[in-house]
């Protein structure tokens, strides 16, 4: 049997518009993940509607409507293969619920592709304050994605310029630089997703790009460590109950083994049970490691006893259940100022509540690290501080320095992300 390759978690981000879903429905084309009938099939339809730039990106957005109408435990978004690595996209990029479901996706990824649009005025409006390009890299960062690609989209649309190319780069290294990336790490490339170039082969229309393909850049990134020797914590995506099979809680293992025969809590819900299987990709293994996408079966926990957002553990060494917990934030996006008292929503792994920002402890000045002001009245967009947070239902959240995978957090507000941040300490819940 060949050597199994590893396995990597990536995400697609970007600015509405940039291209997200065309480059990858292409990319996905080339590789030979997408069925060609069904890209001539999409090509037809497209072509009737006029709009024959969408093939590529139906890819994703079909697959996106099947998997919402099937019922598969499936979570993989959709799987591609390089030289070296096997991939799981995870959700398709570009749709409203996009920043949440990269909270949650994000924190699951190992990697990450950035599309950005070189076309005049678009690169402009998503690195802007209010732009998604800023929100997604910010978040990125703070998630704990360290590696990324950057695909510098819609070349055509300039006519494949150089200039624009370097100039569109100097910004972004800029923001990625201030974000905390090794921009000398990171390659930028010139792609367009609607003629190909520097997809999976070298284009002629950039003769001064000497860097990677996008096909190339995915092997460079590197195997991220899997956390075997920590406690085992599965947050819970999704619980299905399977006809002659029982409760099957789905999720993907952060940290620590899980193997059939273990006793298992699930916390806040305190639900205790033994595991009989477990399956990956409809596959039945005997154990999981971080980073596999399961659904296991357990013994004497009912469907009603668990949600999406508790965390399984070992009943030795439980998930920690926080009354109140320190954070690190950066706030990413504010109107005015927050206060003690504001009460937006907070997004832990995958779980969601409701949580008061309960004392402001310090003002950080985020590009020295160092302390700018103790108990400040109020903080704003664009700075980083220590606040105490009270979540307003029970959650599972560990520190950040022991079990980073579930001490990344964010801060939601109507739809807007307002801040992101770690977990510097946690005060358990009492009975926990």
């Amino acid at each position: 049997m060949p050597e199994k390759k590893p396995h990597l978690n990536l995400i697609v981000i970007g600015h509405v518009d940039h291209g997200k879903s065309t480059l990858m429905g292409r990319f996905l084309y080339e590789v030979g993940a997408v069925d060609p009938r069904i890209i001539q099939q999409y090509e037809e339809e497209a072509k009737k509607l006029g709009r024959e730039t969408w093939k590529y990106a139906w890819v994703l957005d079909k697959l996106k409507e099947e998997r919402e109408r099937g019922l598969t435990i499936d979570l993989g978004f959709y799987k591609f293969e390089t030289k070296k690595y096997f991939f799981t996209l995870i959700d398709a990029p570009g749709h409203r619920d996009f920043v949440k479901n990269m909270i949650t996706g994000a924190s699951q990824a190992d990697a990450a592709v950035l599309v950005v649009s070189a076309k005049e005025g678009e690169f402009e409006a998503g690195i802007s304050p209010a732009g998604q390009t800023r929100e997604h890299v910010f978040l990125a960062k703070t998630m704990g994605v360290d590696q990324l690609m950057v695909c510098i989209n819609k070349m055509d649309t300039v006519n494949y310029s150089k200039e624009r190319y370097e100039e569109v780069k100097k910004t972004l290294s800029k923001l990625l630089r201030m974000v905390g990336y090794n921009v000398k790490e990171i390659a930028f490339i010139p792609t367009s997703a609607w003629y190909g170039d520097n997809v999976t082969k070298k284009s002629e229309r950039t003769p001064w790009y000497d860097g990677p393909t996008m096909l190339e850049a995915f092997d460079n990134f590197k195997e991220p460590p899997r956390p075997i020797d920590k406690p085992l914590r599965i947050p819970i995506q999704d619980v299905y109950t399977i006809k002659g099979v029982g409760t099957v809680p789905v999720g993907r293992v952060e940290t620590g083994v899980l193997r059939v025969g273990d006793k298992v809590i699930f916390n806040p819900p305190k639900a205790v049970g033994e595991v009989k299987s477990i399956e990956t990709h409809h596959t039945p293994i005997q154990e999981a490691v971080p980073g596999d996408n399961i659904g296991f079966n357990v013994k004497g926990v009912s469907r009603d006893q668990l949600r999406r957002g508790d965390v399984a553990g070992h009943v030795d060494n439980p998930p920690t259940v926080a009354e109140e917990f320190t954070g690190r934030i950066f706030v990413i996006f504010h109107p005015t100022a927050i206060a003690a008292g504001y009460t937006p929503v907070l997004h832990v792994h995958t779980a969601t509540t409701p949580v008061t920002f309960a004392e402001l402890l310090q003002k950080i000045d985020p590009r020295s690290g160092s302390v700018a002001e103790e108990n400040p009245q109020f903080i704003k967009q664009g700075d980083a501080a220590v606040v105490k947070f009270k979540p307003r239902k029970l959650v599972v959240i560990e520190k950040y320095s022991e079990i980073p995978q579930l001490g990344r957090f964010a801060i939601r507000d109507s739809g807007r992300t307002i801040a992101a941040g770690v977990v510097l300490d946690v005060k358990k819940a009492e009975g926990y």
